[in-house]
Order: C-alpha cells, then sequence, then structure tokens
C-alpha cells in the first residue's frame, strides 16, 4: 500500500500545481524598483488551433529563462498573448462557414488551456489578442502619426501577388518568388497600395547592429545586413540622344569604359514613347514574370532593342537601350549600365543578342585576349582602355573615376540599399482597418483620432469565395467625409498582419491602458531583456519590430530604440528527419504525449535532446528516457523523505569520504548548472549534470544517510538539487518539496548557491590525442601544468605506438582538457 501511494501520479500533482499557482496568481507581475527587472518574452502564437511541438519547445525554453531569473532574484515579466489576425481565421471561415472572430475565439479558448496545461509561469493578467478593437485601435493610432510625420504613404506600384491567396505580399514575404504563407507562386501587380517608409530607417537599423551584436546571433544580423542591402556606388548621368538625363547607379565605375549597351526594366517611364506592339508584347511579358523568376541566376535573361541610343559621358560612345527582364524599377533608378567583359550576366546577354564586349580591366599577371574571352572577368586588375584611368589598379580606379565624374559634374556619389518600403496594404477581410476615407472633393482623408477604432465588422458573407466580404458591404464602406461631410467611402483593404506584431511587446506592459501605453510601466519593463523564436523571422517580423520601435522611440513613446536586447532563435523540431507536416504524417501531438507521461516530462525532453538553437529530433524513446529519470528522483526522494531536516548543513561536519565526495559533487553540479543555463543557455547539459548527479546518490551506500551527518548532507542535497530541478520539472519538484514538509512555494526561493572550495574539483581527466584522434585518458590533479600534460602525453603507451617513426610537427596543449600531438 505504501509504495502505491508513492507511486507518481503526474496527472493529479501538475493539475493540483497548477490550480495552486492560478488561485495563488504566482506569476503575477507588479513594477518594484528594489529588484532589477528581467522581460522574458516567446513570439505570441497564432491561434491555428492546436499547439505544435515547436510552440512546445519555444515556450518552454522562455519558461525555463523565467523561472531561473525569478530565483535569481529578478523582478521577472513574462506575458503571453495571440497574434490573432491573419489568412488562416478568413481561409476556415469560408471553408466551414463560421466567422472568423468566432473560429478566433474558439481556438484561443482552446490553445491557452493547453499552454495552462504545461505549467508554464505567464502573468495572464496581461493577455493580448490583436483582433480585439482595444488593441488594434493603436494599429489605426500609429497608422495616422506616421502618415503625420511622411512614414506612410500610398502610390501605384507593381507589388507580388498571390492567386491563392487572393492577397499582396510585402517583398519579405514572397522570397523565392513563392508565397510565405500557402507556398503558391508569387505573380507582379500593378496597384494602388499603402507602405510604410523603412527605407527612412535603412542606415539606423544597420547601425543598430552594434548594439545588437553580443547578444544576437550573427546568422540573423547577417540576414537582415543582406537584406538590407547596403552599397556605396555612384550616380553617372548618362544621356539620351535627344539630350535629356538618363541615369543610372553603379557600384562599379571602374568599369563605365566598358559600357556596351544600357538595360531598363518593363515598368520605366521611358517606355511610354514606344509605339511598337512588337516591342510592347515583350514588354507584358517581361511584367508578368515574378520578381524572383526576374532576378535568379537560374532563369533565362531576355530584352530587346527599344531603339534609342544612350551616349556615355565619360567617352560619348552611343550604346543601345534594351528593355530586359531582370532589371527591376524599384532598384536604383530602373535602369543598369552594362559591362560585359567584366559582368557574367551581361556577357551572356551580349553573346546571346551580338553586342560587343569591350575589356577595361585587364589581368596583369596574364593578360586577356578580348577575342577569345569565354566569360566575363570579374577580378580585380589594371584598368585598360579607360583613357587617363588606363594603367591604374582597379580598385583606386573606383573613387578616382568617381572623383572625375563629380568634377565634371555628372555623377555624384550615393549610398542605395536594397531593401523597399513595406508595402502593408492587403486585400483580405480578417485585419487590422486602415483608418482611410476617400472623398471626391477632399481626396485621401485620415479618419480623426476621436473616432478610432474603425470596427471591422464581425458578422460577414463570404459568399463562398476568398474575396474580402468588405468590397460589398455598403454599411461599412459608405460614410461622411470628416473635412467636408460630404459622401465617402473607406479603405477597405486591411494591414498586414505583421504590423499587429511589430509593437506586441510594448503593449504587453498596459494591455488596459487609455493611452497607447502607460508611461510608468512601459519605461519600466522595455526593452525585451530576452526575446525567443523561430530564426525564420530574420527579416520579417524581426526587422519590422525593430523598425516600429525606433519609430515609436523618436515620437517620445519609448526609451529605447532596439525592442530586443538578447535574442534566442530556436530549432525546429523534426521527426524522421524531417519537419513534422499532417502531409508526411510524422506529426506528434503534444496532448497525448502529456496524457501519457505528463507535461513535466515533455518540458524535460525538449530541453535535454538538444541545444535550443539546434534542430530537436523527436524521439519516443528519448521521451520515455525522461520519464524514467524524473521517476527516479521521485522514488528516492519519497523513500528518503524522512531522513530529510529542512535546511541541515554539514558545514563543518566530519564526513566519510564517500559523504565528503558527494557534496562536492553537489556544490560542482550547482556551480555548473548555474553556469550552462545562465551564461551559455546549453540547457541539455544542466540536465545532464543533475542526471549524473542522481547517479551518484543512487551510488551511496544506504547506510551512509541514516548517520546524523549523514542526513545532513542528505537535507542539503535535497535543498539545492529540488530548487535547481523546479525551471525545468516544475510540477513535480514542487510536489516533492511539499512531501519533504516545506510550506514555502518552490519557485518563490532563491537559486541554490554552492561554496567555491567544494565546486573545485582536486581531480580532472585529460585526453591524449594524436593527429585529433583519442589514444588515452589519464586522471591527474587539478592543478597539473601544460608542460606535466605534455610529459605524461608523451609517455603514454598508445600515444608512443601511434607516433613510432614519425615526425611530429606540432604539440596542442589545452590546459585542464587534453593533449593533441601532430604527426606526419
Amino acid at each position: 500500500m505504501a509504495e502505491k501511494e508513492n507511486e507518481y501520479g503526474f496527472r493529479e500533482i501538475e493539475l493540483k500545481w497548477q490550480k495552486r499557482w492560478a488561485d495563488s496568481r504566482s506569476f503575477l507581475s507588479k513594477k518594484d524598483p528594489s529588484k532589477k527587472k528581467y522581460y522574458v518574452l516567446e513570439m505570441f502564437p497564432y491561434p491555428s488551433g492546436r499547439l505544435h511541438m515547436g510552440h512546445v519547445r519555444n515556450y518552454t525554453i522562455g519558461d525555463l529563462a523565467a523561472r531561473f531569473l525569478r530565483m535569481k532574484g529578478y523582478n521577472v515579466f513574462h506575458p503571453m498573448g495571440w497574434d490573432s489576425f491573419g489568412l488562416p481565421a478568413e481561409n476556415a471561415a469560408i471553408k466551414n462557414n463560421i466567422p472568423p472572430f468566432r473560429w478566433t475565439s474558439d481556438n484561443i479558448s482552446f490553445m491557452k488551456k493547453q499552454l495552462m496545461r504545461m505549467g508554464f509561469s505567464y502573468d495572464w493578467t496581461r493577455e493580448i489578442a490583436t483582433y480585439q478593437p482595444d488593441y488594434y485601435r493603436w494599429n489605426q493610432w500609429m497608422f495616422l502619426k506616421m502618415y503625420d510625420k511622411g512614414l506612410a504613404y500610398k502610390k501605384k506600384a507593381p507589388v507580388n501577388w498571390c492567386d491563392s491567396c487572393q492577397t499582396v505580399l510585402a517583398n519579405e514575404q514572397a522570397e523565392g518568388g513563392i508565397c510565405w504563407r500557402c507556398e503558391s507562386p508569387v505573380t507582379l501587380k500593378e496597384l494602388e497600395q499603402w507602405f510604410f517608409t523603412i527605407t527612412d530607417y535603412a542606415e539606423d537599423l544597420l547601425a543598430g547592429h552594434d548594439e545588437l551584436a553580443a547578444d544576437w546571433p550573427e546568422q540573423v544580423l547577417t540576414m537582415q545586413r543582406n537584406w538590407i542591402g547596403r552599397s556605396n556606388g555612384l550616380r553617372i548621368n548618362f544621356r539620351l540622344e535627344s539630350g535629356e538625363d538618363f541615369p543610372i547607379y553603379t557600384t562599379r565605375p571602374d568599369t563605365v569604359y566598358g559600357v556596351t549597351f544600357m538595360v531598363i526594366a518593363p515598368e520605366h517611364p521611358l517606355l511610354d514613347r514606344i509605339t511598337d506592339p512588337g516591342v510592347w508584347a515583350f514588354i507584358d511579358k517581361f511584367k508578368a514574370q515574378s520578381t524572383f523568376d526576374r532576378i535568379s541566376d537560374e532563369k533565362e535573361k531576355e530584352g530587346v532593342d527599344t531603339g534609342f541610343r544612350i551616349v556615355n559621358p565619360f567617352n560619348g560612345d552611343r550604346v543601345p537601350l534594351y528593355i530586359g527582364n531582370f532589371v527591376l524599377m524599384d532598384y536604383g533608378t530602373g535602369a543598369v549600365m552594362a559591362v560585359p567583359g567584366h559582368d557574367t550576366r551581361d556577357f551572356a546577354f551580349a553573346k546571346k543578342y551580338d553586342i560587343p564586349v569591350k575589356l577595361v580591366i585587364d589581368d596583369p599577371d596574364s593578360p586577356i585576349d578580348v577575342n577569345t574571352m569565354q566569360d566575363a572577368y570579374v577580378d580585380e586588375g589594371v584598368c585598360v582602355n579607360s583613357a587617363q584611368f588606363s594603367g591604374v589598379p582597379s580598385p583606386e580606379a573606383i573613387d578616382k573615376i568617381s572623383d572625375f565624374a563629380e568634377a565634371q559634374g555628372f555623377g555624384k556619389r550615393e549610398v542605395n540599399f536594397r531593401i523597399r518600403d513595406w508595402l502593408i496594404s492587403r486585400q483580405r477581410y480578417w485585419g487590422c482597418p486602415i483608418p482611410v476615407i476617400y472623398c471626391d472633393a477632399c481626396g485621401i482623408v485620415t479618419v480623426p483620432e476621436k473616432d478610432l477604432p474603425v470596427i471591422l465588422p464581425l458578422e460577414v458573407d463570404f459568399k463562398g469565395d476568398s474575396q474580402s466580404p468588405l468590397t460589398s458591404m455598403e454599411e461599412y464602406t459608405k460614410t461622411t467625409c470628416p473635412k467636408c461631410g460630404g459622401a465617402a467611402r473607406r479603405e477597405i483593404d486591411t494591414m498586414d498582419t505583421f504590423v499587429d506584431s511589430s509593437w506586441y511587446y510594448a503593449k504587453f506592459t498596459s494591455p488596459d491602458s487609455k493611452e497607447i501605453y502607460d508611461r510608468s510601466e512601459v519605461e519600466y519593463w522595455m526593452p525585451v531583456d530576452q526575446y525567443i523564436g523561430g530564426i525564420e523571422h530574420a527579416v520579417l517580423h524581426l526587422l519590422y519590430a525593430r523598425f516600429f520601435s525606433m519609430v515609436m522611440h523618436d515620437m517620445g513613446l519609448l526609451k529605447s530604440r532596439e525592442p530586443f536586447t538578447r535574442l534566442l532563435t530556436q530549432g525546429m523540431v523534426i521527426k524522421d528527419g524531417a519537419k513534422m507536416s499532417k502531409s508526411k504524417g510524422n506529426v506528434v501531438d503534444p496532448d497525448a504525449i502529456i496524457e501519457k507521461y505528463g507535461a513535466d516530462t515533455v518540458r524535460l525532453f525538449m530541453l535535454f535532446t538538444a541545444p535550443p538553437h539546434k534542430q530537436l529530433e523527436w524521439s519516443d524513446k528519448g521521451v520515455e528516457g525522461c520519464f524514467r529519470f524524473i521517476n527516479r528522483i521521485w522514488r528516492f526522494v519519497n523513500k528518503h523523505a524522512h531522513l530529510y531536516t529542512a535546511n541541515g548543513t554539514p558545514e563543518g561536519a566530519q564526513l566519510s569520504d564517500a559523504l565528503e565526495k558527494l557534496r562536492r559533487e553537489l556544490h560542482l553540479t550547482v556551480k555548473a548548472v548555474t553556469h550552462d543555463i545562465q551564461e551559455r543557455m546549453q540547457y541539455n547539459t544542466a540536465i545532464a549534470r543533475m542526471m549524473e548527479l542522481v547517479n551518484a546518490l543512487y551510488l551511496i551506500d544506504k547506510k551512509e544517510f541514516t548517520a546524523p551527518n549523514g542526513r545532513l548532507v542528505l537535507s542539503e542535497m535535497f535543498d539545492k538539487l529540488l530548487p535547481m530541478l523546479s525551471p525545468f520539472i516544475p510540477h513535480a519538484a514542487a510536489e516533492l518539496w511539499e512531501i519533504l514538509g516545506n510550506a514555502a512555494q518552490l519557485h518563490d526561493l532563491p537559486w541554490p548557491d554552492y561554496i567555491d572550495a567544494l565546486a573545485k574539483r582536486d581531480e580532472i581527466e585529460i585526453v591524449f590525442q594524436v593527429n585529433g584522434k583519442i589514444r588515452g585518458k589519464e586522471t591527474v590533479n587539478a592543478g597539473i601544468t601544460r608542460e606535466e600534460m605534455e610529459r605524461l602525453a608523451k609517455n603514454h603507451e598508445k600515444v608512443q605506438e601511434s607516433v613510432k617513426e614519425k615526425t611530429v610537427k606540432k604539440i596542442i596543449v589545452v590546459p585542464g582538457k587534453l593533449v593533441n600531438i601532430v604527426v606526419q
């Protein structure tokens, strides 16, 4: 019977503690000037219906950080909410004939229960949902402020169009010519659209990387740098034969004497002068191609001669002007100078259309014959056929030719960016209404602040297709002009849902405030100290959020310019070597695993199986192993609970060698686990160290713990081990803590400390290698010198066998770790 009572009944235990935490509001966040704050935030989820294992991993990592930092004495802020506008709700409404708001609300309710079942330490009093008017009114308010400052505008432009989703996509959402949401091909379409001028902040976004470099993954910063695409170049005024300026931008002015043709985008306004229907057939064909296809190295580069001739201001050469499918109107001037001798793409185009090739940079070590060139010469060299610049090394010629062009008045140095303004218009219903009214008399009129929010109608009829129902709702679209009082119509496009998630981190600080923020709350909690999410958001959400934060800072709304101090991008959860998906049949349902093993087992598996930034391969055996480990702890504590003395310490007591060794192992483990969590964010190694400690507990003779001093060692063990385990397996740890007779909430205790003298090993194991392969190991005194390590390695029998009759090239010594002898 006693054994039955000591079984690990995880279902009852977890529900018990979740209720207790909720009832006592254990994780409520309040400003406390006496404590240092720490804001932990995971990217909030889209309420798609059910949590998947990717969610579970993300939120488990964040919860461990929050619980650990709370025990380290920080005033922790750990909120949760819902990124709840977007296409899936709209598509589900069409498919199932259910209003998007109801589908969204039901999903939020279900997923919130799932999150609570995991025991995450969220402050649910700060919960937000972006589809609620009291949230999105501030989207609209920000739009008005940005419009007033010239940061929001409308223009007609070729945009990325997803026919499947029936909406426009920002460039960042159409990388590779594929819709980020449904993975359908993207085409170009000319539409009047709303934009945010993120380009005004391009330099700021790049400069901010200096502040983030120490605590953001370099891969994310590199992806952002490449997307922003800053380049230094020269704007050169070529001329049409009629004398009109024809400006281009180039980063290679050193090749300007090699221009043999020019190319313009099919959207260039100069083409309005062309009347040849044959040329227009090509223009229409090129316009229909997606941006990805037009710039892809894999796609064929096509063109057609316009009949225009362009004059090079450097040498007076007249060259043909082509329309090319690889030139984009929204980069530079929509025209490029083509130098086939020194650009691979231009070389292929010139050969295809029988255009001359000129050599203007030669290889000083192996002179090039332009008549036998098989491809462009793209390396540095010496300028040739370049007037007074011939003989100048090409890197130097960039500045010299730029100086000359500026002195002559037909060139100017310029900085250009690859990034385009953020297109925020979406031709879908389930999103934040854009607060704009169109009046025939007054033109574009913004909705007055006093009339915010513009409420999105909830009861709508999709009529079985994907067109926005707002287009046919006169009760919504018909309105009066705020300026003249005349008849007017509302904007029916809605905002890109990335607008919602570009500032939510700050709104968590004061979700119920009558202004956008409660200033005292936002100034206390912001910025986010630790942000956690997927790397797939590097040039979408993360770039937009940084932009919004900078805009809000410049408006005086935020003190911090950067929103996220520290970023962790967690790896995906995969199964059978592939990302989990229904189509692959490899999805693992979190609820099923929780029902079988408990939330603590799922948490432990997520944290133990791989470092947080690496991919995690799902393993049923791995889950079972984590379950067994919790049971081992459960059995040991229950079996020895009667020997426990609260706050018992063996300091100064006479201990046996076995107990002394165990105590040292405990303090070493506390030190290592603290370091692994706080400094390295290597939760898997922290768990491994605690597993080793539990193994050591089981190896001790049971009689050792029954002696008075043994009971003190055991008590110290429980007083440190259970708090250490608490952020990882909070339910089981809390229950065991209570079984020991402790009344205090485990998560309110300080993180266990360690005695430095005990947390040092007297002995260490060093490894001997030959050419990187292990040939031996030896246990030595922890204070061993480099010289002594090298001597032991050379004298080791197997090392001597491996280096026999070989020449030692190098000996590498890593103090306290290894000796590697490199031989040939």
